[in-house]
């Protein structure tokens, strides 16, 4: 059995497989009156491949049995990713270079104070929370075109992350 064991989601960590969002450390300047502070390009967002909109949702997850069997990974082909947390709450994150070499999957332990872009064609596993009801803010591609490639694992496969 391959087991991953979650390190914290840094810049630097997670830097090949895309953007972390968090405040701390980013550029800002103060609006509204001074009332508001705003942080600006946290991620890019990459949507325009075959005539894509940004598709912009809220998504409510449960967490999975532990230990989390990683049977399934995902892509998306035409467009960029970003899940940001809406409560402080920890989160998972899996992600592989390639799913043909079971040492290229990663496993990242996001605060509630993070949010991740997968960039375009990054291997991910589908949301992956550790409290019931947890809520996030999804940006993501719509439109046209097939953005979603999904790869099952066969039952000799074992991989399984401990939170």
């Amino acid at each position: 059995m391959n087991q991953l064991k979650p390190v914290a989601l840094t810049s630097g960590g997670f830097a090949p497989f895309g953007d972390v969002i968090a405040i701390e450390d980013a550029s800002h300047y103060p609006i509204n009156q001074g009332f508001a502070e705003r942080y600006s390009d946290l991620a890019r967002v990459d949507i325009a491949a075959e005539r894509g909109e940004v598709n912009i949702s809220i998504v409510t997850a449960e967490p999975r049995p532990y230990p989390i069997d990683i049977r399934l990974m995902e892509r998306h082909p035409l467009g960029s990713q970003i899940f940001y947390p809406l409560q402080d709450r920890d989160w998972l994150v899996v992600v592989a270079e390639t799913l043909t070499d079971i040492a290229s999957f990663r496993a990242f332990r996001a605060t509630g104070r993070q949010g991740v872009n997968y960039a375009r064609n990054v291997w991910h596993h589908p949301l992956l929370v550790l409290d019931p009801e947890s809520r996030f803010l999804v940006v993501d591609r719509k439109g046209p075109g097939n953005n979603l490639e999904e790869v099952w694992f066969d039952e000799g496969v074992e991989i399984v992350v401990m939170p």
